[in-house]
Parts: structure tokens; sequence; C-alpha cells
């Protein structure tokens, strides 16, 4: 009979005490949590490391900070409708509603519905991305998160990039910019109950290996109530979103 490679686990009891061990052993690095929020009103954070995903259902008046300790992450976001996850992100909308390819601090994430999923809120960095959507790596890992929401590979989208930075030149051609100083960072504020998915991998136009990337989320609903865009067709798509939600509340309370 052939000796097991390791003796300790030849039982269930063995097994057991092998894996609390090695549990107890690793050691998994946490976000750093901002200083400006409320540690009570945290309500999930993560550390992703190159080439690693996170997915996570966010309530409506949820605010996200998306970090970039190292100043090489690349964020791919892909963001659906938790309710209704056939309306999701649609990038094409995101640059053409606004009349701006470049996000930024006030700028709407859209769905094909005219809806706003989140706001861009605050932006340190200004190196994004609207235009090349996910390497092929990114968008596995993407579709990977979705299958943890129960999504299939359709449900994967055009994604959004943050912090690394893609310009258009009057030749038509597109120029990545690289990454702002370490320590960046973008907050998007979360109008519609929403999955998020996020992937740190590499650009398609900047191969760079990505670093960790942090994202925490607390409750905000304050900034709801605020005006974040005077632009007509942000506040249209805000009445848009307005009425979709109160038409799902009504529906969930009657």
């Amino acid at each position: 009979m052939t000796e097991p490679s390791n003796p300790g686990t030849a039982s269930t009891g063995g097994a057991r005490s092998h894996a609390r061990a090695q549990a107890a052993a690793a050691t998994i690095a946490g976000p750093d949590l901002p200083s400006d929020v409320p540690s009570a009103k945290i309500t999930w954070s993560q550390r992703i490391p190159a080439g690693g995903y996170a997915n996570v259902v966010l309530g409506r008046g949820t605010r996200v900070r998306l970090s970039d300790p190292a100043g090489s992450a690349c964020a791919h976001v892909l963001l659906l409708r938790a309710d209704a996850p056939w309306e999701r992100l649609n990038v094409a909308d995101t640059v053409k509603v606004p009349w701006q390819a470049y996000l930024s601090t006030s700028h709407p994430l859209l769905t094909d519905q005219g809806r706003v999923l989140a706001t861009v809120l605050a932006d340190d960095s200004a190196h994004h991305d609207t235009l090349c959507g996910p390497t092929p790596e990114a968008r596995e890992l993407l579709r990977l998160a979705g299958a943890k929401q129960g999504l299939s590979p359709r449900d994967i989208a055009p994604s959004v990039s943050f912090f690394r930075g893609v310009r258009v030149s009057p030749d038509g051609a597109l120029n990545a910019t690289g990454s702002a100083p370490a320590g960046s960072s973008v907050d998007l504020l979360v109008h519609l109950p929403a999955v998020l998915l996020v992937a740190n991998a590499a650009h398609p136009l900047d191969e760079r290996a990505a670093t960790d990337l942090d994202i925490v989320a607390w409750s905000a609903p304050d900034d709801l109530t605020a005006d974040h865009n005077g632009d007509p067709e942000y506040q249209r798509a805000v009445q848009n979103t307005e009425a979709a939600w109160t038409a799902m509340t009504l529906e969930m309370t009657a």
C-alpha cells in the first residue's frame, strides 16, 4: 500500500487539523480603510491583488471608493442592476449622453435605458478609459466574478477601466497615458441596487503588471439628495432613475 504523502491528512480529523493550521498561518491583507469615513458606516471592503476579482451586491445610496495604493492598479468595472441584470452599464451611452469620453467627477455611468447606475463623485486620478474595453484576461476575471452572482458570459458587457488612462489624438489614435501617482482614488455613488464586478488586470494599451486594488463601500444615502451635475442630460437621467426606483419600491410595498 502506498503511504500518503502527508500521513497527518489520512483521516478526516487529521485533514481538518491540517486545513485549520494552514488557514491560521495564512495572512490575507485587507484594504487601507479611509480615515474620512466612520468605520461603523463601512459595509464592505476588499483588497484585490493583481489577477484577482471581486463581486458584491450594493444597495442604493452606497458610496464606493476604488483606490490605487501602489500606483499601478487597473480596475475593470462593470455594474448591473441587482433586480434586473439585463439592464447594465452601457459604455457607449456613458460616453455619448454626457458628451464626454473621459471619466471624471460628476460623470454618470449610464444604462441603455437612460438611467444612472452610479455617478463619479470624486476623482484625484484622472487616468481612466471608456474606449478600449477589458483585455481577454480581465474579461475572463469579470466572467468568473459574474458567475458568483448567477450571471452568464453573455451578461458580461464592455467595462470601464479606472487608473489606466487613454486619450484620443487628433488622428483618432488611442494613446495610453499611464497611471496617476500612488494613493489616487475614485468615489462612485450607487443610484440603484447594483451588482458590482471588478477585475484587476493589465490594460489593453498598457501591459504593465497590475498592483493591488483597494475597494471600500459605505452607506451614504444623503449623497443621493445632492445635485452633482447640472447638465440637462444628467438631470434627465436622474429623473428616469428616480421614477424607476419609486415604481420598484411601490411594487414591493403593495
